[in-house]
């Protein structure tokens, strides 16, 4: 029985709950549509706009929630905000699940 124990938060430790609340391919079909356009094939970064693949969900999900606010954070805030003003909960949870499972250290 200890061994599912410390298997099971062996597991939760390599990856946290939460992110397993988005919809990988939902989020991989969603960052296809705009995100791409700015921050390269897979969230590898393009020019001024940084790579965003592999970062932690957490971290994602406050930065679209802070840009879709209205708050500016960055040099190129104004164009995050008006991408992520129309993003829902449930876009914003997918796109965090796809970009933090690293898709660009898979190409």
């Amino acid at each position: 029985m200890s061994r599912i124990i410390i298997a099971v938060c062996f597991i939760f430790s390599i990856f946290p709950l939460n992110a397993f609340s988005g919809d990988i391919a939902a989020g991989e079909a969603r960052y296809a549509q705009n995100c791409g356009n700015c921050h390269g094939p897979a969230g590898m970064g393009l020019a001024s706009y940084p790579k965003i693949s592999g970062k932690e969900v957490d971290y994602l999900i406050d930065r679209l929630n802070t840009y879709r606010s209205g708050k500016k954070i960055g040099p190129n805030s104004d164009l995050m905000i008006m991408m992520a003003k129309p993003l829902t909960d449930v876009e914003i949870d997918n796109l965090a699940a796809y970009l933090a499972t690293d898709p660009a250290a898979k190409r």
